[in-house]
C-alpha cells in the first residue's frame, strides 16, 4: 500500500512540473519493472521532495570527481551489472539516473531494468542539470 501511495504521489509531482516524460515498461521475472526518461527539472523537483531515492551518477570516476550533483552514488555505467547488486541491494528504491550527456545514463538505465529495479528514472546529463554541483570526491 505504501508503494502504491508513493508512485502516486511520484507521479503527480512529475504531472505537476508541467514536462512530458517517456515511459518504457519492460517485463521481468518479478513484474513489470519500469524505466521513465524525465528531465532535469522533474529530476530536481522529486530530489526536492519527500520522496527516497538514490541518485546516480555512471559516469568515470574522473568526471565525477571534475564536478558532479551532491549526494550522487558513483557506479561507472561499466560496472553497473557487477556493482548494483551490492551498492543498490533495494530493487525497489527509486533510483535517478545521469550521465555527461544522456547517452551511458539511458543504457544503464535500461540494464538496471533488465537487472530487476523496478523504477528507474533517467535525467540525461549533468550538461543539462543548471542546478547547484560540487567538485572532489564526497
Amino acid at each position: 500500500m505504501l508503494r502504491i501511495v508513493s508512485v502516486l504521489i511520484l507521479a503527480a509531482l512529475i504531472y505537476t512540473t508541467g514536462c512530458q516524460n517517456d515511459e518504457i515498461k519492460i517485463n521481468t521475472q518479478e513484474g513489470t519493472a519500469i524505466y521513465h526518461k524525465i528531465t532535469a527539472g522533474q529530476a530536481k523537483g522529486i530530489m526536492d521532495g519527500d520522496e527516497t531515492f538514490i541518485l546516480l551518477d555512471v559516469r568515470t570516476d574522473g568526471e565525477y570527481r571534475e564536478r558532479h550533483i551532491g549526494g550522487a552514488v558513483l557506479i561507472p555505467h561499466t560496472e553497473i551489472k557487477d556493482r548494483a547488486p551490492d551498492e543498490l541491494p533495494d530493487k525497489e528504491t527509486l533510483i535517478l539516473v545521469y550521465c555527461r550527456s544522456g547517452v551511458r545514463s539511458a543504457e544503464a538505465a535500461n540494464l538496471l531494468v533488465d537487472m530487476g529495479y523496478t523504477t528507474v528514472y533517467d535525467f540525461g546529463g549533468i550538461l543539462d542539470w543548471i542546478y547547484e554541483t560540487v567538485s572532489g570526491a564526497e
